[in-house]
């Protein structure tokens, strides 16, 4: 189990992009956002091997105001300044899942939202630092992700059919 250290200057740091996640149940569909700690591909073939299948990616770089839109829920609460400036920190990679009960399996992939907390194996476990800098985030159930797909994915996503 390794965890990442984000280094004070940000330069030769690991983190090469922010945090967070969505899902979406209705028609099976859920959509997911992962950091890249150089461990992009780690993540996404975690989540391949508990069958779950990619129906849109992309990778974006969150302006300030996005992040605060995307993530108004916490306007109030004490982290929500540092929740931010991690977000846009550097790219993210935004998924849109598919796949049988893929909230619940995905849930169960990423681990606790304290990486403290998180069991062994988990992404969370295994790459987050902290709950702030969380690798991946997952929304807490299908309106949510709704709300949240449409967000990164306005146009729709591509329904895998194989």
């Amino acid at each position: 189990n390794q965890r990442w250290e984000r280094s004070k200057s940000g330069i030769g740091s690991p983190w090469l992009a922010a945090p967070f996640g969505i899902y979406q149940t209705q028609d099976g569909y859920m959509a997911i956002s992962m950091v890249s700690l150089a461990v992009v591909g780690e993540v996404i073939g975690r989540i391949e091997k508990a069958g779950l299948k990619i129906a849109a990616m992309k990778m974006i770089h969150m302006t300030t105001a996005q992040a605060q839109g995307f993530y108004a829920v916490y306007k109030e609460r004490p982290f929500f300044n540092d929740l931010v400036s991690y977000m846009t920190s550097g790219p993210v990679v935004v998924q849109v899942l598919q796949g049988e009960d893929a909230i619940a399996k995905n849930r169960e992939i990423m681990g606790a939202t304290n990486p403290a907390d998180a069991d062994p194996g988990t992404i969370r476990a295994d790459f987050a630092a902290s709950i702030e800098e969380n690798v991946v985030h997952g929304s807490d159930g299908p309106d949510t992700a709704a709300t949240e797909i449409a967000f990164f994915f306005p146009d729709g996503v591509c329904p895998r059919t194989r």
